[in-house]
């Protein structure tokens, strides 16, 4: 197996272009990065191309990768054209690495590109209604309200898919399950999203650069029970890019600041037996399986970009990746450790929450960040003396989790 690095970043801002198009949008990224990488684009040798909703907000199906890179005047190469909800480029990064690794390509373009914003907004919502189960949506529905009885909560449940996203109302319910469970209050999750608020105006590249209090975020409009507007991450258009290459690859570029792949894991859920435990579960099983194949455990990271799509979730996945013990979240929260300047920060990006939520490009964006953090590239969001990082991205939902997720890990050499 070949050792795998990141020679390349790019990235547009993300956030609200309607006079731009997937091919305007992807160039920008992708040109960065195969500038920042040092090569020309005839060296590329294959490109995974991510996009996920296209087909429903522009009617561009099937040959979204072929099309936008032709219009770069990139051809001939093998492009393989990757859809996973959420995790779709973080797939499409995955599948890359792999190729790699075996010995298939010395040089890879990874992309995500995506537009979301739509003056129909039931349009955009239906992106995210179609990410789960629709042959048992009634049963989706149905654990919905089942959440809502037994928290003794109410929300319109007409309004997922219509007047807001349904993966707001299933993080809500993961809110409120895990506000019975270990006691965290809506204000915890409002302090998430401060956060997250004070790294993204940092970000030129963020979709939201303004510093949210608590009381900003706790006094914004409710989405649904819990969640207000400044815990859900928002829908935006935009594009990202890596260029990956193999050690020999590597080698004959003169690659400096180099940031090795150390594992990225691909996997999709299961139904979980009655009484499976939390750790048995989706991402602490994915988050076990990147560590080893790492050779390194949580307290090796430095900095970390997840999946924030709703604020409670943040919290949720500090215990699942193993950065705080179960129900010790909130603590880890609170003593600053994940903010900037404390032992490891998340999302300094900002996070999904305020760099934005282009769902095609995010898992892209998560890598970006991390590259340019061990490169040492961030400026007044960098993370002082980061070596290694981790990205986790989710995507859809099916039965009681995600249905597919990636984690990965890198590190500068």
């Amino acid at each position: 197996m070949q050792s795998v690095y990141i020679a390349g970043t790019g990235m547009t801002r993300f956030g609200k272009h309607l006079n731009r198009g997937l091919k305007s949008l992807a160039a920008e990224a992708i040109s960065e990065a195969i500038a920042d990488a040092g090569i020309s684009a005839s060296q590329l040798q294959a490109a995974y191309m991510g996009n996920a909703a296209a087909g429903v907000m522009t009617g561009q199906v099937l040959v979204p990768g072929e099309v936008v890179l032709r219009g770069i005047g990139i051809g001939r190469i093998p492009v393989i054209n990757v859809e996973n909800a959420c995790a779709t480029s973080a797939t499409a990064f995955q599948q890359a690495v792999q190729m790699i690794a075996l010995g298939a390509y010395d040089i890879v373009l990874v992309a995500g590109f995506e537009k979301l914003y739509s003056e129909d907004k039931a349009r955009t919502f239906s992106v995210f209604h179609g990410a789960v189960d629709l042959e048992a949506i009634d049963h989706v529905m149905a654990m919905l309200q089942a959440n809502l009885s037994r928290s003794g909560s109410t929300a319109d449940l007409a309004g997922p898919g219509r007047s807001r996203s349904l993966f707001m109302d299933v993080y809500a319910a993961m809110a409120r399950d895990y506000m019975a469970e270990c006691g965290a209050t809506q204000r915890d999750f409002a302090a998430v999203a401060a956060k997250n608020s004070f790294h993204g105006s940092l970000n030129p590249k963020a979709q939201f650069q303004d510093v949210l209090t608590v009381e900003q975020v706790l006094a914004a409009p409710m989405i649904v029970d819990p969640m207000t507007r400044p815990m859900c991450a928002p829908i935006g258009d935009g594009a990202a890019a890596l260029v990956l290459v193999s050690e020999k690859a590597a080698r004959k570029l003169g690659l400096r600041d180099k940031v090795r792949v150390m594992s990225s894991v691909l996997a999709s859920g299961w139904d979980y037996a009655e009484g499976t435990g939390k750790k048995e579960r989706l991402v602490p099983v994915v988050a076990g399986q990147a560590y080893e194949a790492a050779g390194l455990g949580p307290e090796a990271l430095d900095v970390i970009e997840l999946h924030d799509a709703g604020a409670p979730a943040e919290l949720i996945y500090y215990e699942y990746l193993g950065l705080a013990a179960e129900g010790e979240a909130v603590a880890l929260l609170n003593s600053g450790a994940t903010r900037l300047g404390g032992r490891v920060p998340v999302n300094p990006s900002g996070g999904l929450l305020r760099k934005g939520h282009p769902i095609g490009a995010s898992g892209c964006a998560q890598l970006v960040e991390l590259t340019d953090q061990l490169r040492g590239r961030c400026g007044p969001r960098q993370v002082a003396g980061a070596r290694t990082a981790l990205a986790e991205n989710g995507g859809g939902w099916i039965g009681e989790d995600a249905a597919a997720i990636v984690i990965s890990i890198l590190q500068k050499e």
